[in-house]
């Protein structure tokens, strides 16, 4: 097992890997306490060979590998990719692409919702995986030979899944699927954690401007206070305070000291100041300030029945087609279609989502199509 703590180790390795068009990541990380995830392992495959890079390593230098993460010519495979990019995105100042996220193109092979690494394993491999170091402390220095060896199947396995994916998805026509899919997590603002739109965390339940303005301008505050002492958001208060906050706008210490959900004292620190110079600056200006209150859609009564239909007719075809469902539409999708057919605006009813289901969703609101028992099985037919 190689683990990699110098900087000179770390190029020759990257320098090996980059001679090929994919390489697998992993990371192990924590953030039980901080808001930004501490980086504590990255592990790393390509055809032939692999490796465990300590991040933690006095005077390591991780940009020959940020560098190769960021080298288009290069498909980076992880699985649930989320988390894994957010890290690299913080590292890198941008997305690392392009990205194969075998998650998502294990919804376009049958293996439902959110299927799990091990699932994944079992399924494509046979291999039943010891999962009894996932729940360690990867800071901690020195790691176990058991914490190492899982940390690196990570990485082995899924180069060996990878190409078999790619395999699959191809005979089936289904590789455009994947990549839209996954250009969803190439988006920047997913990572970037902007104060000002840190309002868009949270449920907007009163749609007066005051209340917008100073949801807003609380959301951001917390983000800022967070991001500055690196702690979790709820550290600084809760989500149930920021609403308070947004709703009683407070405009001295006095009325801060009152406030249910603010923590007694809160009011004499300087955090209270700057969250009370934030609040009064955003009532000030609320009607630049505050972001457009949402726009309430009327929906049609009685939608329950359509969308159970709708719903069936969707498990329907996505049994058909061997996909998870979610691939094809989520519940606000089928939402929608039950209450304005073809003028819903949803991925379900373009491109191949449209071929697979959302025609028939539209041909059943018409009539055309009827759910019925054949014995005790339900199918879908053409009237």
């Amino acid at each position: 097992m190689k683990i990699i703590t110098k900087t000179e180790e770390l190029s020759a390795f990257c320098d090996k890997l980059a001679k090929h068009d994919f390489i697998v990541v992993d990371t192990e990380f924590m953030r039980d306490s901080t808001f930004y995830s501490k980086l504590c392992l990255i592990q790393a495959s390509g055809p032939g060979m692999e490796a465990i890079i300590d991040p933690l390593a006095d005077g390591i230098d991780l940009s020959p590998f940020l560098d190769l993460m960021m080298d288009e010519d290069i498909t980076k495979v992880m699985h649930a990719a989320r988390q894994d990019m957010e890290i690299f995105y913080a590292l890198c100042d941008d997305v690392p692409s392009p990205l194969f996220d075998t998650q998502i193109a294990a919804m376009a092979l049958g293996y439902g919702d959110s299927v799990g690494y091990m699932a994944l394993v079992k399924g494509f491999l046979g291999v039943n995986l010891d999962k009894g170091a996932r729940f360690t402390d990867w800071s901690r220095r020195p790691l176990s030979n058991k914490q190492l060896h899982y940390a690196l199947g990570d990485v082995t396995h899924l180069r060996d899944i990878y190409p078999r994916m790619l395999a699959k998805l191809n005979e089936l026509g289904r590789m455009d699927w994947v990549v839209e899919e996954m250009q969803g997590q190439l988006d920047p603002a997913l990572y970037a954690f902007e104060p000002e739109l840190a309002y868009k965390r949270l449920k907007i339940r009163n749609n007066k401007q005051d209340y917008l303005a100073a949801l807003k301008a609380c959301a951001a505050w917390r983000e800022n206070e967070a991001q500055s002492r690196n702690v979790p958001r709820n550290r600084i208060l809760k989500d149930d305070a920021i609403y308070a906050l947004a709703q009683q706008l407070p405009r001295s210490r006095e009325a801060l000291s009152k406030m249910r959900g603010v923590p007694r004292g809160f009011e004499r620190s300087k955090s209270a100041d700057k969250l009370l110079s934030k609040l009064d600056t955003a009532l000030k200006n609320k009607d630049s300030y505050a972001p457009p209150a949402p726009k309430v859609q009327h929906m049609p009564p009685n939608l329950g029945p359509t969308m159970d239909m709708l719903k069936t007719l969707l498990r329907l075809r996505s049994e058909y087609q061997d996909i998870a469902p979610r691939l094809i539409a989520n519940a606000s999708d089928i939402e929608q279609i039950a209450a304005f057919g073809s003028k819903a605006k949803v991925k379900a009813l373009k491109g191949w989502r449209r071929e697979v289901f959302g025609q028939d969703a539209l041909n059943m609101l018409d009539g055309k199509i009827a759910l019925m028992l054949e014995g005790r099985e339900v199918v879908a037919k053409e009237i």
